[in-house]
């Protein structure tokens, strides 16, 4: 029964591992990944803007 206990602990991570894998590559695609890109999209719109809106000083 020793090889029982041994293997346990082994074939335990192993099963945590693969559904930490399923869930980061469901979470990498569908609406949660339109909705990321639509939030970045939106960060870097208001960025841009707010570059474009303060006036360039120029050094005389």
């Amino acid at each position: 029964m020793d090889y029982v206990s041994a293997l346990v602990p082994p074939v335990v991570m192993a099963v945590f591992f693969i559904g930490v894998i399923r869930v980061i590559v469901k979470t990498q695609s569908g609406a949660a990944k339109a909705k990321e890109d639509a939030a970045v999209d939106a960060a870097l719109a208001r960025a841009e803007a707010a570059r474009q809106a303060t006036p360039a000083k120029s050094e005389a």
